[in-house]
């Protein structure tokens, strides 16, 4: 598995990487979507002539409500959305909610007292989003989650409300079972079987859904294994702060002798920063190996020191394609069916467990953007069939065939 996950290391991978599109409520799905065109949907960067953003576009302002705009997935976010804005001549506004339910609610009333014509949302849990929808749908604001997805299963009245909406968009989110799975396979097959996990906040439905993924994976290798069991804490909570992620991992290393494995779910990347700066502060750097989702600024030295053992990202993306997605509502060119759930993209991950893995990725999303602005202005004009393609097929080899010119 080890192996096998190192010569992918360098591609953005998804346990399932297909894009679903216009998810129906209950039985049967809609359509809605503009045919793709034919060939491919990732942009041309042929040298050509740029194509001039759209001026219809100058009166559209659409807001962000996000954990943060500031630590390093959060600014990696903005950053992304922020060039597309520019490059389609799109006003943007943001709003940092901390994941505070609160917060989140007052974010979308905030915004649509803006001006605000759609809005893109990470929101914490399922539960806030019948505010968000009903709050968008009273001001006629288009609103799309990213990093996000209401659970039909688990929220089946959040679900009817999206679906009874016509201002619900959609989401963009990843395959968050698979990347649980994949990142606690990796520590097993590294010899750890004592692994602690911290979270960030109760009820998060991202959180759920990895957690789903690393219980699977702890479950099957002992069934596979019984003479040598692996066992996962209950999740210690570490909110989005660095402080409280440093306090989650002591805690749990205190409270459980012999662990040698920290997962940190998530969080933005602060509760990562804590958690592996207490680790250094007691002289446990390469002792416990630490894995994550959210890509640290100085992954590449985190992994050399053994601050990190391994870690997926690679994602900030995802925010950009919703706001793809709300912009064309905004337009009139995305319009779901009555009584569906909204458009679908699934977003892929990148793995990476080592300073080479890591190399490709700095050079090619972190030293250069992944898209350039005449690439986003095309994009921008894509069919939902091209979009959620061009989307799933984003990979380092992705951007080294457009950008090879």
């Amino acid at each position: 598995m080890k192996k096998k996950i190192k010569r992918l290391g360098a591609l953005l991978l998804a346990g399932t990487m297909a894009a679903s599109m216009m998810v129906g409520c209950g039985s049967g799905a809609a359509g809605g979507a503009a045919p793709a065109a034919d060939g491919g949907a990732a942009p041309a960067a042929d040298g050509g002539a740029a194509p001039a953003a759209d001026s219809s576009n100058a009166n559209i302002k659409i807001g962000v409500s996000i954990w943060s705009s500031t630590d390093v997935l959060g600014s990696q976010c903005k950053k992304i959305v922020d060039k597309a804005a520019k490059a389609n001549g799109v006003e943007v506004q943001y709003v940092d909610q901390g994941h505070v339910s609160e917060q989140v609610t007052a974010s979308v009333e905030q915004l649509c007292a803006a001006g605000c014509k759609g809005i893109i949302i990470c929101n914490s849990a399922d539960s806030e989003m019948t505010s968000a929808i009903n709050t968008c749908t009273e001001n006629g604001v288009y609103i799309a989650q990213f990093f996000r997805i209401i659970s039909e299963e688990n929220s089946p009245e959040v679900y009817k409300t999206a679906c009874n909406s016509k201002y619900y968009v959609g989401a963009v989110h990843e395959d968050e079972v698979t990347n649980g799975y994949t990142l606690v396979n990796l520590l097993l097959e590294k010899g750890d079987r004592k692994i602690g996990l911290e979270a960030w906040t109760v009820g998060d439905a991202t959180f759920q859904l990895r957690w789903q993924g690393y219980k699977k994976a702890v479950e099957e290798w002992n069934a596979a294994h019984a003479d040598d069991p692996a066992t996962i804490t209950e999740p210690v909570y570490a909110n989005t702060s660095s402080e409280e992620g440093a306090k989650a991992a002591m805690s749990l290393y205190n409270a459980n002798p012999g662990m040698d494995a920290l997962i940190v779910a998530g969080g933005g990347g602060d509760p990562l920063v804590g958690s592996i700066g207490a680790y250094a502060n007691e002289g446990l750097t390469g002792k416990i190996d630490v894995v994550s989702t959210d890509f640290l600024d100085d992954l590449a030295d985190q992994l050399k020191s053994g601050g990190m053992f391994a870690e997926s990202g690679g994602h900030f993306c995802d925010p950009l394609f919703a706001f793809f997605l709300v912009l064309n509502a905004v337009k009139g060119n995305y319009v779901k069916d009555e009584g569906t759930f909204g458009y679908e993209i699934l977003f892929p991950y990148l793995y990476v467990s080592s300073p080479d893995d890591y190399a490709n990725y700095e050079k090619y999303f972190v030293n250069d953007d992944p898209y350039t602005e005449e690439e986003m202005v095309e994009m921008a004009g894509y069919s939902f069939d091209e979009l959620s393609k061009a989307a799933s097929n984003l990979s380092i080899d992705d951007v080294i065939s457009r950008h090879s010119n």
